[in-house]
């Protein structure tokens, strides 16, 4: 498999008329107590209007203790931007990215964040997708975890408030594709309960062909006792099972997956009131809406021939985000 600058290396072509997003984006939660934060690098080329192209900052706090979510995008033009080809070297504005540490703001009219951080981490990129598939025309969306469970130290200041960042335990993740994907709940955790070295990255998914809908696709990537567990084949994709919505203020999303040597099942839950709503354009067109929270909970049982079934929980730990075109969430639409 590539090494991760490989794997972090932009696609972005500047002047091309596909259409394009790709985003970096970098997420941790406290060891202990419902603090979170997220903070995005993208680029965005409208298809067809290479002219339009920009750089986005995206940055969210989460914290659990007193209810309050602070988010800001700021918009910076494409002329301000550097994304490179060969490793993980992206520049918006003033703000920067690189391999281990990142430094920058964002500013709008609600809340202004800004971050200084340094991370680390020793593991392998994880892949979410079969590894042939990211250079294959389907899916149109390729999502990869460059370094997963990176450890943040540093600072982030929201709006007035500095706070710091010590140990923090999440990832850097890289995304892109000429669209995103129609409609799609994304997941992962970063050490459970008592089991702090185990990651689980996930997703359920479909997309529109014409007037047609593929059928949900759930893959799941598992690393726990210095083991990659990929339930992430196409067919096995097809065969597992991921349902998710919102109904009387809790967003629940049901997961199954088994095979021969492996079989993993589990529900990722969190209120509404500790989502946050994004807008995210999407390149042929139209803008998507994205539920998000890093203060989800999880709950997995994990079973293996020859062992006893494992039973994992995170509390107030777990990335939970929902892609949709519905207007019914009842989330409040901030960025």
């Amino acid at each position: 498999m590539a090494e991760r600058p490989e794997w972090n290396a932009s696609r972005f072509v500047p002047g091309s008329t596909a259409g394009h997003y790709e985003s970096y984006f970098q997420r941790a939660n406290h060891p202990d107590r419902p603090l979170a934060f997220w903070i995005r690098y993208t680029v965005f080329s409208p298809r067809g209007q290479p002219d339009r192209a920009m750089g986005e900052l995206w940055a969210v706090y989460f914290d659990g203790e007193s209810g309050r979510i602070s988010a800001s995008k700021q918009d910076v033009p494409i002329s301000k931007c550097r994304f490179s080809s060969t490793g993980l070297d992206v520049r918006i504005g003033t703000s920067t990215l690189a391999d281990g540490h990142l430094e920058g703001s964002a500013l709008c009219p609600n809340h202004y964040l800004s971050w200084s951080l340094h991370y680390s981490g020793g593991q392998p990129p994880l892949l979410l997708l079969p590894e042939s598939s990211y250079s294959a025309g389907f899916p149109k969306a390729k999502a990869l975890v460059g370094m997963p469970m990176a450890i943040f130290n540093g600072s982030i200041t929201v709006d007035a408030d500095r706070v710091p960042i010590d140990g923090w335990v999440g990832s850097q993740n890289h995304n892109w594709g000429s669209q995103h994907t129609d409609d799609y709940a994304w997941g992962q955790v970063a050490g459970f309960d008592g089991a702090t070295d185990v990651f689980l990255e996930c997703s359920s998914a479909r997309v529109r062909i014409g007037p047609l809908w593929t059928p949900r696709l759930t893959l799941m990537v598992l690393r726990l006792d210095g083991r990659e567990f990929a339930l992430n084949g196409y067919l096995q994709a097809m065969l597992a099972r991921g349902s998710f919505g919102i109904e009387d203020g809790l967003c629940r999303w049901k997961l199954h997956s088994r095979t021969q040597t492996l079989g993993v099942s589990g529900e990722i839950r969190a209120p509404a009131s500790l989502f946050v709503g994004l807008r995210y354009g999407n390149p042929p067109g139209g803008v998507k809406t994205c539920l998000n929270t890093k203060l989800a909970d999880c709950e997995l049982t994990v079973e293996r021939p020859g062992h006893a079934p494992m039973r994992l929980t995170a509390a107030h730990r777990a990335a939970f985000e929902i892609l949709t075109d519905r207007q019914d969430h009842g989330i409040a639409i901030v960025a």
